[in-house]
């Protein structure tokens, strides 16, 4: 039972997040030979590994608040039905065996994961109890996502996709955080000390001011990126994808989970499988 909600505990429904190491590859489609998807898989799979070590550290630091929770009380570590410092053992052995294998695979590409890793850490111990920081911090994690995609199949990526990549993941992490306001209400000090520092329209106006920079910067992108400026028709496609995230968020009170949003919404789950079927059309075949 100890390695059922060990599996649990690493969170294999949050590894879609992960799925960022891939667009290096989708954007390079025309540039880098087919095999190298499994390189990119394997990434993949390394990132899936170490973010769920990340989130073994980060429950275990957060058990007593997650107890607190709605929805985080029923985890395995806050729960009780997992042993946090068995978690603790195991999850230190499975991030050292993963930093070994990414080394062996591309050794920038491992001095990536770790950042990722350490970043994730200091995040987990300080920084998500600074207000803005914590948000910026969720953001570079998925800047780091994409680096490594990039790395490992070694293509440059322009500076304005990170960009758009930073934004996008402020977006959702903005997104995330009133979500946890509004669920939580008089009791988010007891969950999540720096909600104390955020109020709703607050949020709603730092998401008024990401979107607009992520629409205007995957425009941009779409010029300048060395690929064929055909990629300007995904623009409205990326375009709904933002607001209907939006719509989602504001009119069905989600977002606490972007990762399952996903799944969940067919009008989002469409939108980013016709977005990557649209860039890779694109760019091999106009």
């Amino acid at each position: 039972m100890s390695l059922k909600y060990l599996f649990l505990q690493l969170r294999p429904k949050q590894w879609t997040k992960n799925l960022l190491v891939f667009a290096a590859f989708v954007f390079s489609i025309d540039k880098v030979a087919v095999f190298e998807v499994f390189d990119v898989l394997f990434a993949f799979l390394l990132f899936c590994t170490v973010s769920g070590c990340v989130y073994i550290f980060n429950d275990f630091m957060d058990r007593e608040a997650d107890r607190n929770h709605p929805e985080k009380k029923n985890r395995p570590i806050a729960s009780g039905k997992l042993n946090p410092y068995f978690a603790i053992l195991v999850g230190s052995i499975i991030v050292l065996c993963s930093f070994l294998a990414a080394y062996l695979l591309e050794s920038l590409f491992s001095l990536v994961l770790v950042i990722y890793f350490i970043l994730n850490l200091a995040y987990s111990i300080k920084l998500k109890h600074v207000v803005i920081i914590d948000i910026m911090t969720i953001a570079t994690g998925f800047v780091l996502r994409a680096l490594a995609g990039g790395i490992v199949i070694e293509v440059d990526f322009t500076p304005w996709f990170l960009i758009c990549v930073f934004l996008l993941s402020m977006l959702l992490a903005i997104g995330k955080r009133r979500h946890e306001l509004i669920l939580l209400t008089d009791n988010k000090e007891s969950h999540r000390k720096v909600l104390q520092s955020y109020s709703v329209p607050l949020l709603d106006q730092m998401t008024n001011v990401v979107v607009t920079a992520t629409i205007t910067s995957y425009s941009i992108f779409t010029f300048m990126s060395g690929r064929t400026l055909n990629l300007m028709w995904t623009i409205p496609i990326v375009m709904y994808g933002v607001f209907r995230y939006l719509y989602v968020v504001h009119m069905h009170g989600k977002g606490g989970k972007p990762e399952e949003l996903l799944l969940q919404d067919k009008g989002i789950l469409f939108t980013v499988l016709f977005y990557g079927m649209a860039v890779i059309v694109i760019i091999k075949y106009l």
